[in-house]
């Protein structure tokens, strides 16, 4: 930052000493070092605050595109949901004439058809209980 040398600090000792004198130098540079860092120490601060700031702008930022791209994601989804329940509902015919006797349903989570069982009997539970 500044490029000073040992003989700009003794240059600077001598005025010192002539300006303020051999008693008084001593309390002043010790009062010279106390504000020199205090403004270091508010410097950092600041630095940390404006550090911190950008940081939490560059989360905010990530968070809302993320949060944007699941929102369209969701669109997407529910299009692609209701477009399948406008074809269902628009053609019932075609489901039910390949299944009219047919114990088959379609599943919503894996789209795949699965036999229904035919009757209680084959059930444990259903079977009669003898006393």
């Amino acid at each position: 930052m500044f490029d000073i040398g040992f003989a700009e600090l003794l240059l600077i000792g001598v005025v010192g000493l002539i300006v303020v004198g051999p008693e008084q130098l001593p309390g002043a540079v010790r009062t010279t070092l106390a504000w020199i860092n205090r403004f270091r120490r508010s410097f950092d601060q600041i630095r940390t605050e404006v550090r911190r700031e950008l940081h939490n702008d560059e989360v905010m930022q990530k968070l809302k595109s993320e949060s944007q791209e699941l929102q369209q994601q969701v669109r997407d989804t529910t299009r692609s949901f209701e477009r399948e329940l406008q074809a269902i509902s628009e053609d019932p015919s075609a489901n039910a004439d390949g299944n009219a006797g047919d114990d088959t349903t379609l599943t919503a989570s894996d789209g795949l058809r699965q036999k229904e069982p035919a009757g209680d009997a084959g059930t444990p539970d259903a079977a009669p209980k003898s006393a």
